[in-house]
């Protein structure tokens, strides 16, 4: 049996298109809806859910092709547009009797709460972003050798067949490697975690990669339409991230002041999995945004 949220009811519900998702809700007050990132499911919040449950309904979903939630096929772009998957939120959330609702997301997870603060703004009340910049903005700034830390965003980009072909060939060591990679403490994820982490993704190789080869496609275009529009988030923004800008050469903070006037920007010492590695503080964060 997958591991889960211990005390959280388990849910699955409808997203935007009849795709369905796994979620867990716990806790009671305002709500929140918790979006993991990869190579991960709702499982990361374990720490930052307990912590914000004595305040907030706390509601962690699986995404779309993540976790224990359907795994449609990409027979068009739009399946996995982050558009879609925060279509997806927002069905799921009402669907639950919220009809407004606070949204945090982290990693993948934060680029589909992005797109739904632009697409939702009378949904979403403040927007948490954990550890990215939005999609437009990611091809942006990876270039030269340092890209090479994203490189998974560019296997990821090709055509259908042989990503999935290569990932699927060695799960296992390509999932494992981000979670070595990409944490500073690894004891915030004990074995168990890693193995269930491990067991999801490897069970999601295809609907992944279509994840990512959205995110070279059509929410580029999505995003640009927005930027040439002149589209911003209306909602408190709360942005936490190590420290990108400098490693990549860009202004990191100045990126998501463009996008959200009314904007927090914090870094971190902690790792990328910072929901785990350090959840008093994002916990805190979140906290500090919903007082907003």
């Amino acid at each position: 049996m997958a591991l889960t949220i211990p005390g959280f009811d388990h849910v699955r519900l409808a997203g935007a298109d009849g795709v369905e998702l796994a979620a867990v809700v716990g806790g009671s007050g305002s709500p929140v809806v918790l979006l993991h990132g990869f190579p991960q499911t709702h499982l990361m919040w374990r720490h930052v859910a307990e912590l914000l449950g004595d305040e907030h309904t706390v509601i962690c979903p699986d995404l779309r092709g993540y976790g224990a939630s359907d795994k449609p096929a990409a027979t068009d772009p739009d399946v996995y547009a982050k558009r879609t998957m925060a279509a997806d939120v927002v069905t799921l959330a009402a669907a639950l009797g919220h009809e407004r609702f606070a949204l945090v997301g982290h990693d993948r997870g934060a680029l589909v709460a992005f797109r739904a603060g632009l697409d939702h703004p009378e949904t979403i009340t403040h927007l948490g972003i954990l550890d990215v910049v939005p999609t437009l903005d990611m091809w942006n700034v990876l270039h030269g050798a340092s890209a090479a830390v994203g490189y998974h965003l560019f296997l990821m980009a090709q055509p259908p067949g042989l990503p999935e072909a290569m990932i699927a060939g060695s799960a296992d060591a390509f999932f494992g490697s981000f979670l070595d990679a990409w944490a500073n403490d690894p004891t915030a994820m004990p074995e168990d975690v890693r193995v269930e982490y491990l067991r999801a993704s490897a069970a999601a190789v295809t609907s992944i990669v279509a994840d990512y080869r959205a995110s070279a496609g059509i929410d580029i275009m999505h995003d640009q339409a927005d930027l040439d529009a002149g589209s911003q988030l209306a909602m408190p923004v709360t942005v936490v991230q190590q420290d990108w800008g400098a490693q990549l050469g860009y202004d990191a903070a100045g990126v998501w002041e463009a996008w959200a006037p009314d904007l927090d920007h914090r870094l971190t010492h902690a790792g990328h999995f910072m929901a785990e590695e350090a959840p008093d503080e994002i916990a805190a964060a979140i906290q500090g945004l919903l007082a907003r």
